[in-house]
This record gives structure tokens, C-alpha cells and sequence, in this order.
């Protein structure tokens, strides 16, 4: 084993432990009660009593609605969700308010690592125009769908997921024509191939790399004797299951793509004030992009919130 696989145990192993440490706060994620209310009757019941431009302006209007769910909002929107709450989050909020202005919430069904990581590295690519880390992730994409082949995976299980991502990326570029809108990649975003396809790569990674990736996995899957695969089958590729260090390990690895999760938990603060811990996920090899664009140690220019249970996305200053 070489010495950035050795790094990367250090990294899971100490990550696994502070994951279990945060859940067993108890924090709610999302910081809000929500109540269940009968569905309002839409009020256009049949589509095709409509006229075709009729159609396009309710389908347009209802694109926007959508767009708005995933929310871009200044920081102190978090500390007005915990106004009432704990004092050690309000004062980490303080800090974080010190390095980021804004955060983007994700939708909390389960799937908001992968959407969160999807949206911010393509909207990385929609604001740099950046066609070279385009033409250096679309390498790692053909090598991740090779990896699935040779894994047994049936080619129509993931194919069209894979040439979602590498049209999302090509309309994101723009190239000839302009490339899409913010709004437009945040309607593309809430597609649920979209994390179908963050779910695959996972898989891909920890299958191929299962001798690096079974320590970590013993034990988190049904039985003393779980496997690997088990795990992917259990854990990684159904819709819905939270992501944990081994899962941002594994896509981070694969896609070439380094990763920071900052964690708002409960946990003591230094003895010196208050703080919030972070972790990067820097990818084993030696082609990843860096947010500083420098030759030094890497910074991931994708930023995501941790609270037990969900991920959103950090906007820095």
C-alpha cells in the first residue's frame, strides 16, 4: 500500500469516528418541524385543453417555482434557524460567517451529498469556463465506466446516467453556442439521474478498490460478516442513503475531484475559543485541480456543510 492510501486510512478512520460521534447528537438536520397538509388541487386539471404556448409559459412558471427550492441564501439565514437552540452552534456559525458568505440548502431526501457535489462542481465549471478540467474529468469519467464493465455491470444500468453527466457538462462549457444558465443547470440539478450517477461512480470506486475499502466497511453492513459488496448493494446504490467518509472517499478518488466538508456539530470547542472543523477529501492521484491555482497543498474549490444527517453547499468569501 503507498503512502497516499495510508493517508486516506487515517483520514476514514478518524472521519468514521467524529460521523458517529455527530449522529449520536441528535442534531436535526434541516432545523425545522415539518407538518404534512393535504395537496392543493392543481389548478389546470388537463394539459391538453391548453393551447402549445399556454403549455410552455405553466411549464416555464413552474421550472422557476422549482429552481427556487434549491435556495441560495446569505449565512445568517443558518444562525436564524438556531436563534433559540444551542449557544456552541450559534458561536460556530459566528466563525464560519468569518470565511463564507452564502449557503445553497440541498434537498434533504438522502440524496444531498451526491446533489450537492454535482451541482457545485458543475457550477465551478459554468463560472470558470474552465475547458481543461473539463477535458481532465472526462478522462476519469471513461475510466470509471470502464471500471463498471469490468466489474460486471450491465452497460444499460448506468449509460444513460453517465451521458447525462457528460451533457451537463458540454452545456455547462458552452463551447459554440452559450452555455446554460444558472437557473437552467439549478432545474438540471434536481434530476434524480443526477445522483443516480455520483451512486454508480461510488460503487465503481469501492468494488474495484475493496481491498483498500473492506476495514471501513466491516460492520456497517447487515451482519458481522458483511462484505463489500453487500455494502455497495446496501448502502451505495440505493436511492436515498446517506453519504458518509467512505463515500466521498471513493468519489473523490475516482473523479479526480478534491472535496472539503465542513462540520457544524455540538461537539467541545478548543480550549483556546471556539472553532469548526473541516476535512479535506484530496484525491490519491496527482491530476487534481486546485481552487488556489497553485503548484502548493491542494484546496478544493467545492465546499460542503455537514449536520447530522445532511450536506448543503458553502459559498467562501
Amino acid at each position: 500500500m503507498n503512502s497516499s492510501e495510508d493517508s486516506q486510512k487515517t483520514h476514514l478512520d478518524a472521519g468514521l469516528c467524529q460521523e458517529t460521534m455527530q449522529n449520536q447528537e441528535g442534531l436535526q438536520a434541516d432545523g425545522i418541524t415539518v407538518s404534512v397538509t393535504p395537496a392543493p388541487k392543481p389548478e389546470y386539471d388537463d394539459w391538453l385543453t391548453f393551447p402549445d404556448d399556454d403549455v410552455t409559459q405553466q411549464q416555464s412558471e413552474f421550472g422557476r417555482e422549482e429552481a427556487e427550492k434549491f435556495p441560495f441564501e446569505p449565512l445568517s439565514s443558518l444562525a436564524a434557524e438556531y436563534q433559540s437552540g444551542s449557544t456552541i452552534l450559534l458561536e460556530k456559525i459566528k466563525v464560519l460567517g468569518e470565511q463564507y458568505a452564502a449557503i445553497r440548502r440541498t434537498r434533504g431526501d438522502g440524496n444531498c451529498f451526491y446533489r450537492g457535489f454535482m451541482f457545485s462542481y458543475l457550477e465551478h465549471i459554468l463560472e470558470t469556463q474552465d475547458q481543461a478540467e473539463v477535458d481532465r474529468i472526462k478522462i476519469h469519467v471513461e475510466q470509471c465506466r470502464k471500471t463498471l464493465q469490468s466489474l460486471g455491470y450491465a452497460e444499460f444500468t448506468f449509460e444513460d446516467f453517465f451521458a447525462l453527466f457528460t451533457e451537463q457538462l458540454e452545456s455547462v462549457l458552452g463551447g459554440d453556442e452559450a452555455p446554460i444558465s444558472q437557473d437552467e443547470l439549478l432545474l438540471r440539478s434536481r434530476d434524480q439521474a443526477v445522483s443516480d450517477y455520483g451512486e454508480f461512480v461510488t460503487a465503481g470506486e469501492i468494488r474495484k478498490r475493496s481491498e483498500f475499502f473492506e476495514p471501513f466497511i466491516v460492520g456497517l453492513t447487515n451482519g458481522a460478516n458483511g462484505t463489500v459488496e453487500q455494502f455497495c448493494k446496501s448502502s451505495v446504490e440505493p436511492m436515498g442513503e446517506e453519504s458518509d467518509h467512505v463515500h466521498i472517499t471513493a468519489i473523490s478518488d475516482a473523479l479526480g475531484v478534491p472535496i472539503r466538508v465542513v462540520y457544524l456539530d455540538r461537539s467541545s470547542c478548543d480550549a483556546g475559543g471556539v472553532s469548526v472543523n473541516h476535512h479535506d477529501f484530496v484525491p490519491a492521484g496527482g491530476d487534481s485541480p486546485n481552487a488556489s491555482g497553485s503548484s502548493g497543498p491542494i484546496t478544493p474549490f467545492i465546499t460542503l456543510l455537514y449536520r447530522p444527517g445532511h450536506y448543503d453547499i458553502l459559498y467562501p468569501k
